[in-house]
């Protein structure tokens, strides 16, 4: 069994618009309606678990899945960060091997990042896709001076799907939640735990919409 959690929970304050940012339009249709139907259209998974707030839970229901006939096999009431988000999720799927974590205003994931994501979770625990930062990354010190410069090589900039043996990630969850951490992203969650992540080759196009300089962009790809 491979299960799909989508997260849906951003209020997009860097956006500054009047809605969500999952459920701003481009061509006419939600952000979050093309992340859906990217996973609805992937043989390879079997469920997917949609992450709302408990307010536009009805709204989405409405404005997206009955109106655009897409099914998801459940809803799951988001927490106050995105990691309880994510927990929420774990603590309602039963008999998974597989499961895909990723953002719900990142829309233009590929078949074959997600498959290569499935493939080398299956072969190491836990994968995501990254991309090599196309600007030079430099590190600062407290006076905001340049204390050096890394390799880009040796750089990659996260994306999602990040993908995980079920098991390995809901163990990982559980005991941040017993120990009160704070992280960003689900890689974090197996790392404090010293297990290894597989980064494989992401898409420069698998863009997540955070401003409004990406909605331009995001018009191109679609």
């Amino acid at each position: 069994m491979i299960s799909a959690i989508i997260l849906a929970g951003g209020k997009g304050k860097r956006m500054c618009a009047k809605v969500s940012k999952q459920y701003i339009e481009l061509r006419g249709k939600p952000i979050l309606y093309y992340t859906l139907k990217r996973f609805a259209d992937c043989s390879q998974i079997d469920k997917i678990i949609l992450v709302l707030p408990k307010d536009e839970i009805d709204y989405c229901k409405n404005e997206i899945l009955n109106k655009y006939s897409l099914k998801v096999d459940m809803i799951v009431e988001g927490g106050e960060e995105r990691q309880d988000s994510v927990f929420n999720a774990l603590e309602c799927i039963e008999n998974c091997e597989i499961v895909l974590i990723h953002d719900g205003a990142r829309p233009f994931t590929s078949e074959r990042i997600i498959n290569d994501g499935i493939k080398y979770a299956k072969l190491y625990g836990a994968a995501a896709p990254g991309v090599i930062p196309k600007d030079t990354i430099k590190v600062i010190n407290e006076e905001k001076f340049s204390v050096s410069t890394p390799d880009r090589n040796t750089l990659r900039a996260i994306q999602t799907p990040q993908v995980f043996k079920f098991n390995l990630i809901k163990e990982c969850h559980n005991k941040i939640k017993k120990n009160n951490i704070s992280v960003t992203d689900d890689t974090m969650v197996v790392d404090m735990y010293n297990n290894e992540v597989y980064l494989y080759e992401g898409e420069y196009t698998n863009i997540k919409v955070t401003t409004p300089e990406d909605l331009i962009l995001a018009e191109k790809l679609i």
